[in-house]
């Protein structure tokens, strides 16, 4: 089954060469285009692609606005940005918002096809320039980082699913405290056992009592 992607990039002159290689390349399927980050969310809504590619500068809403709007509603759906940038806040404020991966806008067209079946898997996928900044962002900021903000790489809505998890909640408490369907519940749980590399909820209630969470329920 074709892995069924969006693309949301304003530049027509980029979204036409992305269109071209999406096209080139076996087992993805270029489901749509979005100028801004508006109409991202939109067709995310409507055509609930796989994964959805998106420029972090956009008009309106900008690329990590509409990524988290879109991590929020359906956790099921990949974003891998693609970017001309490789600041630190563009990068971090991207894995806040919930992407999966991060490529400056000069990957080849074998580097973006790994990285949209990484993201597929649940895996994190950076280019290696901007892998370097990251894990050298971590090294300099070492455990007073993770003590201010335990989990980076989860979206806020995840993280207060994992602090409810630490404090032992079920699934239907959880939907019922923030307002959502078990089904989403379910999901984010999914999403934050991969993004914490862990096999079960015990191992992530562990992890997340570690990381100063659930403190209520002790």
């Amino acid at each position: 089954m074709a892995t069924r992607v969006l693309i949301a990039e304003d530049h027509p002159i980029f979204r036409d060469g992305l269109r071209a290689l999406l096209r080139m390349v076996p087992g993805l399927e270029l489901v749509g285009e979005a100028a801004d980050g508006d109409e991202a969310v939109t067709m995310a809504d409507r055509l609930r692609p796989d994964v959805v590619l998106m420029d972090v500068d956009m008009p309106g809403r900008n690329g990590i606005e509409a990524t988290r709007a879109i991590r929020d509603r359906h956790p099921s759906i990949g974003i891998l940005m693609l970017t001309m940038f490789e600041d630190d806040d563009s990068i971090f404020s991207a894995m806040r918002a919930g992407a999966q991966g991060y490529l400056l806008k000069e990957a080849s067209g074998e580097e973006l096809a790994r990285a949209v079946e990484a993201v597929v898997r649940g895996q994190a996928i950076f280019g290696p320039g901007v892998a370097r900044r990251v894990m050298g962002f971590f090294s300099a900021a070492g455990a007073g980082l993770a003590a201010s903000e335990p989990f980076p790489e989860l979206t806020s809505r995840e993280r207060e699913v994992l602090e409810l998890i630490a404090e032992g909640r079920n699934n239907n408490t959880i939907a019922h405290r923030l307002g959502l369907s078990e089904k989403t519940v379910r999901n984010h749980v999914s999403n934050i056992l991969n993004k914490l590399q862990v096999v079960d909820r015990a191992q992530a209630i562990v992890r997340a009592r570690e990381a100063g969470l659930g403190k209520s329920a002790r």
